[in-house]
């Protein structure tokens, strides 16, 4: 295994150690990550970002979240078959 040092300016240390925390991985599975893909796609290949869903998302998992604490209040379904034969027989 091989040491690299990587000089980078303080204020950029310190705000990509608070993210390589808030992702939960070590600064130095990051760059191998990185190292490793670069390698492999021979191009600076990906993002990863700590986007925060929009509000459609944050809503919809909302919407989730408040089923399962109340399932009693939703019809379930096996698989769609069984989904779609409920609704082509529900009286209008």
């Amino acid at each position: 295994m091989a040491n690299v040092n990587i000089r980078m300016d303080d204020a950029t240390k310190t705000q990509f150690d608070a993210f390589c925390n808030e992702v939960g991985l070590s600064v130095s599975a990051v760059f191998n990550m990185f190292a490793k893909r670069v390698v492999k796609e021979q191009r600076i290949p990906f993002d990863i970002t700590t986007e925060v869903p929009n509000a459609e998302t944050r809503a919809a998992l909302r919407e989730v979240e408040y089923m399962q604490k109340h399932p009693e209040l939703f019809k379930s379904y096996r698989d769609a078959h069984e989904m779609f034969e409920d609704i082509l027989n529900e009286e209008v």
